[in-house]
Protein backbone atom coordinates (compact mmCIF):
# COMPACT_ATOMS: atom_id res chain seq x y z
CA UNK A 1 0.00 0.00 0.00
CA UNK A 2 1.65 3.20 -1.17
CA UNK A 3 -1.03 5.61 0.82
CA UNK A 4 -1.13 5.43 4.64
CA UNK A 5 -3.75 6.53 7.20
CA UNK A 6 -2.79 6.66 10.46
CA UNK A 7 -5.72 6.12 13.05
CA UNK A 8 -6.71 8.92 15.36
CA UNK A 9 -9.35 9.85 17.82
CA UNK A 10 -12.61 11.40 16.41
CA UNK A 11 -12.97 14.89 15.80
CA UNK A 12 -14.88 17.51 17.84
CA UNK A 13 -16.90 18.32 15.06
CA UNK A 14 -19.51 15.42 14.97
CA UNK A 15 -19.94 14.61 10.91
CA UNK A 16 -16.12 15.64 10.28
CA UNK A 17 -12.90 13.25 10.97
CA UNK A 18 -9.69 14.17 9.79
CA UNK A 19 -7.23 11.48 9.91
CA UNK A 20 -3.23 12.20 8.74
CA UNK A 21 -0.73 10.57 7.08
CA UNK A 22 3.05 9.32 7.16
CA UNK A 23 2.55 5.86 8.89
CA UNK A 24 1.40 2.50 7.43
CA UNK A 25 -1.71 1.08 8.12
CA UNK A 26 -2.03 -1.24 10.85
CA UNK A 27 -2.71 -3.94 8.51
CA UNK A 28 -1.60 -6.78 10.96
CA UNK A 29 -3.29 -8.24 13.68
CA UNK A 30 -1.28 -10.92 16.60
CA UNK A 31 -2.67 -13.63 17.55
CA UNK A 32 -3.01 -14.39 21.07
CA UNK A 33 -0.25 -15.69 22.16
CA UNK A 34 2.38 -13.89 19.97
CA UNK A 35 4.42 -16.66 18.81
CA UNK A 36 2.92 -16.77 15.00
CA UNK A 37 3.88 -14.23 12.48
CA UNK A 38 1.79 -11.04 11.67
CA UNK A 39 -1.55 -11.75 10.49
CA UNK A 40 -2.72 -9.82 6.94
CA UNK A 41 -5.74 -7.14 7.75
CA UNK A 42 -7.77 -4.65 5.83
CA UNK A 43 -9.22 -1.66 7.35
CA UNK A 44 -13.25 -0.41 7.83
CA UNK A 45 -15.02 2.39 8.60
CA UNK A 46 -18.92 1.64 9.23
CA UNK A 47 -21.98 3.97 8.33
CA UNK A 48 -26.00 4.16 9.64
CA UNK A 49 -27.54 5.69 6.90
CA UNK A 50 -30.53 4.44 7.62
CA UNK A 51 -33.04 7.25 8.62
CA UNK A 52 -35.51 5.17 10.82
CA UNK A 53 -32.78 3.56 12.38
CA UNK A 54 -31.70 5.48 15.72
CA UNK A 55 -29.04 3.10 16.96
CA UNK A 56 -27.41 0.00 15.00
CA UNK A 57 -25.00 -2.67 16.30
CA UNK A 58 -22.50 -4.28 13.32
CA UNK A 59 -20.59 -7.24 13.03
CA UNK A 60 -18.46 -9.04 11.30
CA UNK A 61 -18.12 -12.53 11.23
CA UNK A 62 -19.97 -12.58 14.75
CA UNK A 63 -17.96 -9.74 16.56
CA UNK A 64 -19.35 -6.38 17.09
CA UNK A 65 -17.33 -3.89 15.30
CA UNK A 66 -18.09 -0.92 17.54
CA UNK A 67 -19.02 -0.98 21.50
CA UNK A 68 -21.57 1.54 21.21
CA UNK A 69 -24.25 1.60 18.85
CA UNK A 70 -24.32 3.43 16.03
CA UNK A 71 -27.16 6.63 16.11
CA UNK A 72 -28.27 7.51 12.96
CA UNK A 73 -25.75 9.41 10.44
CA UNK A 74 -22.89 8.24 12.90
CA UNK A 75 -19.89 6.39 12.04
CA UNK A 76 -17.47 4.51 13.51
CA UNK A 77 -15.23 7.91 13.81
CA UNK A 78 -12.18 5.80 12.43
CA UNK A 79 -10.68 2.98 10.02
CA UNK A 80 -10.30 0.03 12.53
CA UNK A 81 -8.18 -3.13 11.63
CA UNK A 82 -9.62 -5.96 10.69
CA UNK A 83 -9.00 -9.56 9.25
CA UNK A 84 -8.64 -9.73 5.44
CA UNK A 85 -10.92 -12.84 3.86
CA UNK A 86 -15.09 -13.77 3.17
CA UNK A 87 -16.62 -11.84 6.19
CA UNK A 88 -19.84 -12.25 6.89
CA UNK A 89 -21.97 -8.44 7.80
CA UNK A 90 -24.93 -8.32 9.79
CA UNK A 91 -26.03 -4.87 11.47
CA UNK A 92 -28.93 -5.05 14.17
CA UNK A 93 -31.45 -2.77 15.87
CA UNK A 94 -30.26 -1.42 19.32
CA UNK A 95 -33.80 -2.13 20.99
CA UNK A 96 -34.74 -4.77 19.96
CA UNK A 97 -31.98 -7.21 18.83
CA UNK A 98 -33.25 -8.15 15.05
CA UNK A 99 -31.25 -8.21 12.49
CA UNK A 100 -32.03 -5.77 9.77
CA UNK A 101 -29.34 -6.54 6.87
CA UNK A 102 -26.77 -9.30 6.24
CA UNK A 103 -24.77 -10.14 3.61
CA UNK A 104 -20.90 -11.09 2.66
CA UNK A 105 -17.66 -9.44 1.52
CA UNK A 106 -13.90 -10.82 -0.03
CA UNK A 107 -11.97 -8.22 1.83
CA UNK A 108 -8.30 -8.00 0.71
CA UNK A 109 -5.24 -7.13 2.58
CA UNK A 110 -4.05 -3.96 3.10
CA UNK A 111 -7.25 -2.25 1.94
CA UNK A 112 -9.26 0.58 2.58
CA UNK A 113 -13.28 0.03 2.94
CA UNK A 114 -16.42 1.67 3.65
CA UNK A 115 -19.49 -0.03 4.95
CA UNK A 116 -22.86 1.79 4.93
CA UNK A 117 -26.17 0.98 6.39
CA UNK A 118 -28.52 2.40 3.89
CA UNK A 119 -32.55 1.58 3.21
CA UNK A 120 -35.47 2.33 5.65
CA UNK A 121 -38.67 0.32 6.22
CA UNK A 122 -37.79 -2.84 6.50
CA UNK A 123 -35.45 -2.65 3.42
CA UNK A 124 -32.15 -2.34 4.24
CA UNK A 125 -28.62 -3.27 2.28
CA UNK A 126 -24.90 -3.44 3.36
CA UNK A 127 -23.16 -1.33 0.70
CA UNK A 128 -19.63 -1.66 0.93
CA UNK A 129 -16.93 0.63 -1.09
CA UNK A 130 -13.01 0.11 -1.44
CA UNK A 131 -11.63 3.18 -0.72
CA UNK A 132 -8.87 3.63 -3.41
CA UNK A 133 -6.33 5.80 -2.04
CA UNK A 134 -3.27 4.63 -4.15
CA UNK A 135 -5.22 5.95 -7.17
CA UNK A 136 -5.06 9.58 -5.49
CA UNK A 137 -2.60 12.24 -6.09
CA UNK A 138 -0.92 14.60 -3.84
CA UNK A 139 1.52 16.35 -6.33
CA UNK A 140 -1.51 19.07 -7.47
CA UNK A 141 -2.57 20.23 -4.10
CA UNK A 142 -6.29 19.15 -5.01
CA UNK A 143 -8.86 18.44 -2.56
CA UNK A 144 -10.58 14.96 -3.43
CA UNK A 145 -14.87 14.24 -3.23
CA UNK A 146 -16.96 11.39 -3.27
CA UNK A 147 -20.75 10.82 -2.42
CA UNK A 148 -22.95 8.11 -1.18
CA UNK A 149 -26.43 8.92 -2.47
CA UNK A 150 -28.53 7.22 0.92
CA UNK A 151 -31.86 9.17 0.31
CA UNK A 152 -34.27 6.30 0.66
CA UNK A 153 -35.82 6.87 -3.34
CA UNK A 154 -34.89 3.65 -5.03
CA UNK A 155 -37.23 4.89 -8.35
CA UNK A 156 -36.36 8.76 -8.43
CA UNK A 157 -32.84 9.25 -8.95
CA UNK A 158 -31.73 12.67 -8.20
CA UNK A 159 -29.09 14.52 -9.92
CA UNK A 160 -26.34 15.81 -7.97
CA UNK A 161 -24.10 18.49 -8.76
CA UNK A 162 -20.37 19.56 -6.58
CA UNK A 163 -18.80 22.69 -7.83
CA UNK A 164 -16.16 24.90 -6.82
CA UNK A 165 -15.13 28.29 -8.23
CA UNK A 166 -18.55 28.08 -9.91
CA UNK A 167 -17.62 24.94 -12.46
CA UNK A 168 -18.99 21.88 -11.98
CA UNK A 169 -16.83 18.46 -11.27
CA UNK A 170 -19.71 16.45 -10.49
CA UNK A 171 -23.05 16.85 -12.33
CA UNK A 172 -24.99 13.27 -12.73
CA UNK A 173 -27.80 11.03 -11.78
CA UNK A 174 -27.43 9.56 -8.92
CA UNK A 175 -28.88 6.00 -8.23
CA UNK A 176 -30.38 5.22 -4.72
CA UNK A 177 -26.87 3.82 -2.93
CA UNK A 178 -24.35 5.12 -5.68
CA UNK A 179 -21.21 5.29 -4.50
CA UNK A 180 -19.16 7.51 -6.63
CA UNK A 181 -14.95 7.51 -7.50
CA UNK A 182 -12.96 10.62 -5.27
CA UNK A 183 -13.03 13.31 -8.15
CA UNK A 184 -10.41 15.87 -7.84
CA UNK A 185 -11.59 18.84 -7.28
CA UNK A 186 -10.13 22.94 -5.89
CA UNK A 187 -9.34 23.75 -2.42
CA UNK A 188 -11.58 26.18 -0.40
CA UNK A 189 -15.21 26.50 -0.77
CA UNK A 190 -17.51 23.84 -2.74
CA UNK A 191 -21.38 23.64 -3.65
CA UNK A 192 -23.01 20.59 -3.39
CA UNK A 193 -26.64 19.67 -4.40
CA UNK A 194 -29.40 16.88 -4.81
CA UNK A 195 -32.58 16.98 -6.34
CA UNK A 196 -35.07 15.28 -8.25
CA UNK A 197 -38.95 15.88 -9.02
CA UNK A 198 -40.18 13.79 -6.31
CA UNK A 199 -39.66 16.32 -3.13
CA UNK A 200 -35.60 16.21 -2.54
CA UNK A 201 -33.90 19.23 -2.81
CA UNK A 202 -31.24 19.87 -0.84
CA UNK A 203 -27.93 21.82 -1.17
CA UNK A 204 -24.78 22.84 1.35
CA UNK A 205 -21.68 24.77 0.97
CA UNK A 206 -18.48 23.27 2.97
CA UNK A 207 -14.82 24.22 2.52
CA UNK A 208 -11.89 21.53 1.67
CA UNK A 209 -8.81 21.41 2.14
CA UNK A 210 -5.52 20.43 -0.21
CA UNK A 211 -4.28 16.80 -0.63
CA UNK A 212 -7.45 15.38 2.11
CA UNK A 213 -10.41 13.56 0.88
CA UNK A 214 -13.88 13.70 1.49
CA UNK A 215 -16.87 11.43 1.54
CA UNK A 216 -20.56 13.42 1.52
CA UNK A 217 -23.21 11.61 2.82
CA UNK A 218 -26.60 12.04 1.05
CA UNK A 219 -28.96 11.25 3.21
CA UNK A 220 -32.67 10.93 4.50
CA UNK A 221 -36.47 10.05 3.38
CA UNK A 222 -38.13 12.42 1.13
CA UNK A 223 -41.22 13.36 3.12
CA UNK A 224 -40.36 12.59 6.18
CA UNK A 225 -42.02 14.68 8.70
CA UNK A 226 -39.18 13.99 11.44
CA UNK A 227 -36.86 17.04 10.77
CA UNK A 228 -33.63 14.30 11.48
CA UNK A 229 -34.84 12.03 9.10
CA UNK A 230 -35.76 14.78 6.20
CA UNK A 231 -33.21 14.92 3.22
CA UNK A 232 -29.64 16.37 4.20
CA UNK A 233 -26.25 16.85 3.16
CA UNK A 234 -23.45 15.62 5.06
CA UNK A 235 -19.97 14.96 5.22
CA UNK A 236 -16.95 13.27 6.57
CA UNK A 237 -13.34 13.35 5.85
CA UNK A 238 -11.71 10.30 5.30
CA UNK A 239 -8.14 10.97 5.54
CA UNK A 240 -5.42 12.86 4.48
CA UNK A 241 -3.02 12.02 1.47
CA UNK A 242 1.24 12.14 2.28
CA UNK A 243 3.42 13.85 0.24
CA UNK A 244 5.34 11.00 -0.81
CA UNK A 245 2.28 9.96 -2.72
CA UNK A 246 2.64 11.41 -6.29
Amino acid sequence: MNKALSFLRRSLIPVLLVVSTGVLLSSCLKDKDGNNPDIPAGALMSFNLAPDQPGLLIRLSGNLLTQTPLAYTNYSGAYQSIYAGNRQIDAFNVNNNKQISASSFNFETGKYYSLFITGADSAYRNIVAVDNFDSLSAADGKAYVRYINAITDSVNAPTVTIAAGGNNVVNEPAPYTRVSEFTAINPGSISIAVKNNNGVDASRTISVEQKKIYTILLVGKPGAADANQQVQIKFIGNGTLSDDNK
